[in-house]
């Protein structure tokens, strides 16, 4: 019976694996990759619980229970058929260092993005979108966001870094076109007579076909680049208690699942899967939902090209 490594030839790696097992590549902009996965260990911009900086190695170890599967369901192609993916490992700051943080991330976007790939993060907290955005802004211009999520993170309060303020001030910025733009799962508070996004709220998102959804989303953002952004708590607690502020009445992973694989087409740009806190998961469940929605995407995008 043939091992993995005997098909992939990993054994050449020892033990320096990525996202579903890929090896490492710490020159991604070099190498002939089609997508690159970055993850992006930050939750200083955290508002509740923190722990959000071990998500990039959460989702990677969860990934394991993936990387076996080399036609995943219902998809009828190998993703390594369609689309190179490297995983380059996290980006390296000085704990601490918000600033550098920032002015790092959009740096490592804007090389790979001018090198000619395109990207998965994984925070990390929300806030890593913010300068994500700024670098994909600058090179497709303008942008639709397609935001899932329990909270609309648009919320003028709070310091200048805080993951509830990126989509106050993605649009100040023009980074986004919010004409063009959806939030999805959303199931708090916020300034409902003057919100500048469309939103589908988690109770009528439950209540609708996915094929229903993903009409709204292509509706809404017609021939603009997308960029996808996914917090972890849009899904239920029941599916996804490891993260920082997790919020009853949410989605569950099958109705995510659905709505990915009807977006079959979408011009997307750039993706981002957040908000992973693997010291208030139990089993693994939120790392591997995470995961799983990740390799989803991908997926996605490999039946795109």
């Amino acid at each position: 019976m043939a091992t993995l490594a005997d098909k992939k030839d990993y054994s050449l790696y020892s033990n320096a694996f990525g996202f579903l097992r890929r090896p490492l590549d710490f020159r991604p902009s070099e190498s002939d990759a089609d997508w690159v996965i970055s993850g992006v260990p930050f939750d200083l911009a955290t508002t509740g619980r923190p722990g959000s900086r071990n998500g990039p190695d959460a989702l990677r170890r969860a990934s394991v229970n993936l990387a076996w599967e080399d036609h995943r369901f219902p998809w009828r192609f190998a993703l390594e058929e369609k689309l190179k993916v490297v995983d380059c490992g996290d980006l390296v700051f000085d704990c601490g260092d918000a600033e550098q943080l920032v002015q790092g991330l959009e740096a490592h976007a804007t090389k790979l993005l001018q090198a000619g790939k395109q990207m998965l993060t994984f925070g990390g907290d929300h806030f890593v979108t913010l300068p994500l955005l700024r670098a994909h802004a600058k090179h497709y211009g303008k942008l639709a966001l397609v935001h899932f999520d329990a909270h609309t993170d648009t919320y003028s309060m709070g310091s200048r870094y805080d993951h509830g303020t990126m989509f106050y001030h993605a649009p100040k910025e023009g980074l986004i076109d919010t004409d063009h733009s959806i939030q999805l799962g959303i199931r708090t508070e916020y300034g409902y007579d003057d919100h500048p996004f469309q939103v589908l709220h988690a109770d009528e998102a439950n209540d609708l076909p996915a094929k229903k959804i993903a009409e709204m989303i292509r509706s809404r953002v017609g021939n603009l680049p997308v960029y996808l952004t996914f917090d972890i708590d849009c899904l239920d607690p029941a599916f996804a208690p490891g993260t920082g502020t997790p919020v009853c009445g949410g989605l569950s992973t099958d109705k995510v699942l659905k709505v990915f694989r009807e977006l079959a087409g979408l011009n997307i740009v750039g993706m981002d899967l957040v908000e992973v806190a693997p010291a208030y998961d139990q089993s693994e469940i939120t790392a591997l939902a995470g995961a799983t929605l990740a390799t989803e995407m991908l997926h996605l995008v490999a039946f795109n090209k």
